[in-house]
C-alpha cells in the first residue's frame, strides 16, 4: 500500500523492559534503549492511501490515525515496531487493515487540527471498540538534527504482527523523517492502558514531524 503519514507527533516514554516483554509475543525480543523499554504514542493525519496501482479516493483515503508501540527484533534479529492498537477514523480502512495486515485497528471518532505553531488531536474508541480516548495538544518548536535516540524512535522499517501462531512481518520503506522540537500542552489519554500496557509515568519526549512518503509492502512470514 502507498500513503503518505502528515502532522506526526511521536510522543515516547521509558518503562522497565520486564513490564513491556511481558506483553509481547514469545517470539519477538524487547529492543531497548539506554537500558530502557520505550512506548510511544503516535497520532497523524493519513493521505493519499491506495494500493499499486490505483488511484487515492478522496473520502477514504484521508483520514486520521494513533497508534501505541514498541520497538522490538524479530526472530531474524531485525529491528521493527510491535503496535499494541491503531485507532483509525475510517472503519473501511480499519477493517481492511485487520484482514490483511492482522493489525490490531480499531474504529474511532478522531480529529486534527493544525495551527501556526501547534497541533491538535482527539480521538474516541467507538462503542463496538471498547474504551480509549485522547486529547493532546502539542507546541512546535525547531528543526533538530536526528541523534542516536532519534533515530532508535523513528527509524524502523518493518512492522511485526501476528498471523495466527506465527509472527509476520511487513518491510516499510520511506525517507528519514524531518523532526522537529516538540512539547505536549496538553496530553490527556487512557489509551495506552486500555491497550493493554502499563500506563505511563514522568514526562514524554516528543517530537514532531511534517511527514513523509511510505509504502508498505505484503505481509510475510517471519522465519
Amino acid at each position: 500500500m502507498f500513503q503518505s503519514w502528515r502532522s506526526l507527533t511521536f510522543i515516547h516514554w521509558r518503562y522497565r523492559p520486564d513490564a513491556i516483554q511481558r506483553v509481547l509475543p514469545k517470539q519477538l525480543e524487547l529492543d531497548i534503549f539506554d537500558g530502557s523499554a520505550w512506548v510511544g504514542l503516535t497520532p497523524f493525519l493519513l493521505k493519499d492511501l491506495r494500493p499499486p496501482f490505483l488511484p487515492a479516493l478522496p473520502w477514504l483515503s484521508q483520514f486520521p490515525e494513533m497508534n501505541v508501540r514498541t520497538y522490538v527484533r524479530g526472530p531474524d534479529g531485525e529491528p521493527g515496531i510491535w503496535f499494541f492498537t491503531l485507532e483509525c477514523a475510517r472503519l473501511a480502512a480499519a477493517i481492511g487493515a485487520r484482514l490483511t495486515y492482522r493489525l490490531p485497528y480499531r474504529w474511532a471518532k478522531m480529529r486534527v487540527s493544525r495551527g501556526p505553531a501547534s497541533i491538535e488531536y482527539t480521538s474516541v474508541r467507538r462503542r463496538s471498540f471498547g474504551s480509549g480516548s485522547a486529547s493532546i495538544a502539542v507546541e512546535i518548536g525547531e528543526p533538530v538534527r536526528a541523534g542516536e535516540l532519534e533515530r532508535f524512535l523513528t527509524a524502523r522499517f518493518r512492522l511485526y504482527t501476528c498471523a495466527g501462531k506465527h509472527v509476520a512481518f511487513a518491510q516499510i520503506e520511506h525517507a528519514p523523517w524531518p523532526l522537529r522540537t516538540a512539547r505536549a500542552i496538553r496530553l490527556e489519554q487512557n489509551v495506552i492502558q486500555f491497550s493493554g500496557v502499563p500506563p505511563p509515568s514522568g514526562e514524554p519526549l516528543a517530537h514532531y514531524s511534517p511527514g513523509v512518503n511510505v509504502l508498505v509492502e505484503r505481509l510475510r512470514r517471519a522465519k
